[in-house]
């Protein structure tokens, strides 16, 4: 399949030489002295806590990339590889709040909230992956991660993206999926969790605990992965072509250090590149400039030929209408026809502050239709059709023919929400908005299969080691 480019070949080579020099001539601030320690000893330049990246060095393991990454999941019938696999749909993550879907406020999310959001994710056929939704407020003040994980555990079968804080909540992550996957050993032989972090804080600087938790996961050979974030005229500069060259370049070195910990390391060229908008420094995700820097970073993804996405289809609306419907459709087809292959696209509005169960509904349509796009037209002879046309004949009808019959419910997606009924028929079912629509699939959804995952016997186990441990109940949503 072909895919847009938005530059040139010569652009994109130019993007990687300039990256290059930028690491070869300033570098990046590393905060975290193992972190340090492993660049030197593989031929890195390092002074204090500055460390700079000879040509030869990044070249060297630029050539271990591989060129797939898995997200596995506890049911092996969800796991996705990407390229193969894409679009794979994640939903969008680590939202504070939520529009309560009783009240319609916004309030603080918490631990029941992830459980219900966890199942609404498991039963959408759109979504891929469940990266944790929300935050828990009201998670134990030392199980902060774990709060928001086992409710996602107990609900949702599909592959879990989290992210941890320090060493020890990551020791407590890792112990909780331990217990549910019944042994060290047989989690590692299908790691159902994907690990996710930030390591490079734009600009050029290498935090200290993300750094040492994508250290940590890539030595012991399990899925993680790093994000870019540069933000145009905050903390890259005030140019898209500037701001790709950053952004590749701090690429370039959190690749560099998975590599070094472990050759061979699989990764996701992730990015969620943003121009500020200088009125008021505002955070614009929901700008059609983050869909074009998506588009740019896929180019150069295909480049060092590595699988690639990121946050895209974002929105800063603060609620769940036309503007979030067209910030999350433009970007999200910019990136699909760009050759992305992952899109955080689900669920969240407000610039990723606030989680809305009927933008979550009305973006698994939307990554339906992504779907179908990226599939793209069948072109065989029985496709084409020139016998049947033929044989129709002018003035004649196809709606009764075998061939329509065979592709009625593949050719062409029969949408759940968007609603195609006359406007009498429309009324008579009640004149309803796409909101409106959106919650009545979720109760629906909500009232079925609402089983825990998560074995009694297995739960016992987990509130064993973690007293104090959140319930994860499933609540119904009225």
């Amino acid at each position: 399949m072909s895919f847009a480019e938005l530059l040139t070949r010569e652009q994109v080579e130019r993007v990687h030489e300039a990256s290059l020099e930028i690491l070869e001539e300033v570098g990046l601030k590393v905060r975290f002295a193992p972190a340090r320690e492993l660049f030197k000893q593989h031929g890195c330049i390092v002074e204090d806590e500055r460390v700079r990246f000879p040509r030869a060095v990044v070249e060297k393991y630029q050539k271990m990339y591989p060129s797939s990454f898995t997200f596995y999941a506890r049911d092996p019938k969800f796991d996705k590889t990407i390229p193969q696999d894409s679009p794979v749909i994640v939903t969008a993550s680590s939202a504070p709040d939520i529009i309560d879907p009783l009240t319609g406020q916004e309030r603080r999310a918490t631990s029941s909230d992830i459980a219900q959001i966890a199942h609404l994710i498991n039963e959408l056929p759109g979504y891929d992956v469940f990266s944790i939704s929300t935050l828990a407020d009201d998670a134990p003040p030392d199980q902060f991660t774990i709060s928001r994980l086992f409710p996602a555990l107990k609900y949702c079968l599909k592959p879990i993206r989290v992210t941890t804080t320090n060493m020890k909540d990551t020791q407590s992550v890792m112990e909780m999926v331990y217990l549910v996957a019944g042994g060290k050993e047989a989690y590692k032989e299908h790691p159902f969790l994907t690990h996710h972090y930030c390591p490079v804080v734009s600009p050029l600087t290498m935090d200290h605990l993300s750094t040492e938790n994508v250290m940590f996961f890539a030595r012991e050979g399990l899925p993680v992965y790093p994000t870019i974030v540069p933000n145009a005229g905050l903390t890259s500069p005030m140019s898209m072509a500037g701001t790709i060259a950053q952004g590749n370049a701090e690429f370039l070195a959190a690749a560099t250090l998975m590599q070094m910990c472990r050759e061979g390391t699989p990764l996701i060229y992730a990015t969620l590149g943003t121009v500020a908008d200088m009125r008021t420094g505002a955070y614009a995700s929901g700008g059609i400039e983050c869909g074009m820097l998506h588009m740019a970073y896929a180019q150069m993804a295909h480049f060092y030929n590595v699988p690639c996405g990121g946050y895209i289809g974002l929105t800063n609306s603060k609620l769940n209408d036309a503007q979030a419907g067209y910030e999350t459709g433009m970007s999200a087809v910019a990136g699909l026809l760009a050759g992305m292959d992952m899109f955080n696209i689900g669920g969240l509005i407000d610039a990723l502050k606030t989680f809305d169960f009927a933008k979550a509904a009305i973006d698994d349509e939307i990554a339906l239709m992504m779907k179908r796009l990226k599939r793209g037209v069948s072109f065989s002879e029985e496709d084409l059709a020139v016998p049947l046309i033929k044989e129709i004949g002018p003035g004649g009808s196809f709606i009764v023919h075998p061939h329509t019959v065979k592709r009625m419910k593949t050719e062409a997606i029969l949408t759940k929400l968007a609603d195609r009924d006359a406007r009498t028929i429309w009324e008579k079912k009640g004149a309803l908005n796409i909101h409106a629509r959106a919650m009545n699939r979720v109760h629906d959804i909500m009232k079925q299969h609402t089983e825990a995952l998560i074995p009694a016997e297995i739960e016992e186990k987990l509130r064993a080691r973690f007293p104090g441990l959140v319930s994860g109940a499933l609540e119904p949503i009225q």
